[in-house]
C-alpha cells in the first residue's frame, strides 16, 4: 500500500512538472543572465536554510522527548515541502509526511504530530512578525493594497487556528478529544454513502487527543527549550532574505533593507494564501509589480524574482523531490529513535 501511495505521489509530481514546464524554463533562462558567483552563493545559503530547518525540527522533537537525527529531519523537511506542493494540501499534507514517517520508524505518533504542529506555528509567527514590518514598509511607500491586508489576516488565523488546537490538547485533551470526535462524526456522515462505512474510528481521535497532551507534557517540564526554536524559525527568515539579497546582487540592481523585506513579506503571504500550488506563476507576478512600484525596471523586477523563486521553490522541490523516495523507500530501523526514559504511547491512527 505504502508503495502505491507513492507512486501515486511521484504521478502526480511528473504532472506537475509537466504542466510547469514553461515556468522552470523560465527560471533557467533566468539563471543564465545573472553574475554565476553570487546566484552561487545564493544556492548555498539556501542550502544553510534547510539544515536550519532541520536544527529547528530537531530542537522539538527533543523537546518532546524524540532523538532523530537532523540529517533525516532535513529530508523530511525537503519532502514535505515537494508533497504540500504536488498535491495542493499545504501545511496538513506537509504535517502528514512527518507523521507517516514517525509511525514507519516506531514513534509516537501523537508526539510527531505535536513536533511538527509546533514547527508551522513557529514559522508562522516568526513570519508574521517579519511581515509586520514588510507592510510597515508598504504602507510608508503607498504600496499596501487591499489584498496584502487580507492575506496577511489569513495568514494570522492560520496561526491563531493551529495556536488554538495545540493549546487545546495542552490544557483540556479531553476537550481536544470531543472536538476531534464531532469532527470525525460530520466527515464519516459526509463519507459513508461513498465508502459503506467509517472511514474514521472517533475512539482514536479521542486517544490522539489524550496523546497528545501527554506529548505537550514534556514541554511543560521544560518550558526554557522553546527559545531555541523561536531563535532557529527567526533565522531561518534571516536566510531566505538573505537569499533575495543575493539576487539582487546577481543582476546589479541597487536596493535598499526596506525592499528586502518587503519583497520577502510578499513572497511569504502570498505563497501560504495563494490560488496556485505554492503560488507557482501568481509570487512572481506580485513580487514584479511589487519591485517596479518601488522603482526598478520592469524587465530587472522580473528577473530578480524569478531567480529568487528559483532558488526558494524550484530548488526546494527539487530535493524533495528525490528525498521523498528516499524518505518513503527506506529500511525500516531495527530500534526506535525515541527517549526510553519517557512514557511511549503507541502511534494512534485514525483510519480503522
Amino acid at each position: 500500500m505504502r508503495k502505491l501511495v507513492l507512486a501515486a505521489v511521484l504521478l502526480l509530481a511528473i504532472a506537475f512538472v509537466v504542466s510547469r514546464l514553461s515556468d522552470l524554463g523560465e527560471v533557467v533562462q533566468t539563471f543564465q543572465r545573472g553574475v554565476p558567483f553570487w546566484l552561487l552563493l545564493a544556492v548555498l545559503v539556501h542550502l544553510v536554510s534547510i539544515l536550519n530547518n532541520g536544527a529547528t525540527l530537531r530542537s522539538l522533537y527533543r523537546l518532546l522527548g524524540l532523538k532523530e537525527q537532523i540529517g533525516r529531519l532535513m529530508m523530511l523537511w525537503c519532502s514535505s515541502v515537494f508533497f504540500t506542493t504536488v498535491t495542493s494540501s499545504g501545511g496538513w499534507g506537509g504535517m502528514a509526511v512527518f507523521v507517516t514517517d514517525g509511525r514507519k520508524r516506531g514513534l509516537p505518533g501523537a508526539r510527531v504530530t505535536v513536533a511538527s504542529a509546533m514547527y508551522y506555528l513557529y514559522d508562522f509567527v516568526s513570519a508574521l512578525l517579519v511581515v509586520g514590518v514588510g507592510l510597515i514598509v508598504l504602507v510608508r511607500r503607498g504600496q499596501l493594497d487591499t489584498g496584502e491586508v487580507l492575506a496577511s489576516i489569513v495568514l494570522a488565523v492560520y496561526a491563531l487556528l493551529l495556536a488554538a488546537w495545540l493549546i487545546l490538547a495542552w490544557r483540556s485533551p479531553e476537550r481536544l478529544g470531543t472536538v476531534l470526535t464531532r469532527g470525525g462524526s460530520v466527515i464519516n456522515r459526509l463519507v459513508r454513502p461513498f465508502v459503506r462505512r467509517d472511514y474514521l474510528d472517533l475512539q482514536r481521535a479521542r486517544t490522539l487527543a489524550h496523546d497528545m497532551g501527554a506529548g505537550l507534557t514534556e514541554v511543560r517540564r521544560a518550558p526554557e527549550g522553546l527559545l531555541l526554536p523561536i531563535a532557529l524559525s527567526l533565522s531561518h527568515k534571516a536566510l531566505t532574505v538573505a537569499i533575495l539579497f543575493l539576487c539582487f546582487l546577481a543582476f546589479s540592481q541597487p536596493f535598499s533593507v526596506g525592499t528586502l523585506i518587503a519583497g520577502y513579506s510578499l513572497g511569504y503571504i502570498f505563497t501560504v494564501v495563494t490560488p496556485t500550488p505554492a503560488g507557482i506563476g501568481f509570487v512572481e507576478g506580485i513580487l514584479t509589480l511589487a519591485f517596479s512600484g518601488f522603482g526598478i525596471p520592469v524587465a530587472t523586477s522580473a528577473v530578480i524574482a524569478l531567480a529568487y523563486r528559483g532558488i526558494t521553490l524550484w530548488l526546494s522541490l527539487l530535493y524533495g523531490m528525490l528525498s521523498f523516495r528516499w524518505v518513503g523507500l527506506g529500511p525500516k530501523p531495527e530500534t526506535l529513535t525515541v527517549d526510553r526514559t519517557r512514557p511511549l504511547h503507541p502511534p494512534p491512527d485514525l483510519r480503522p
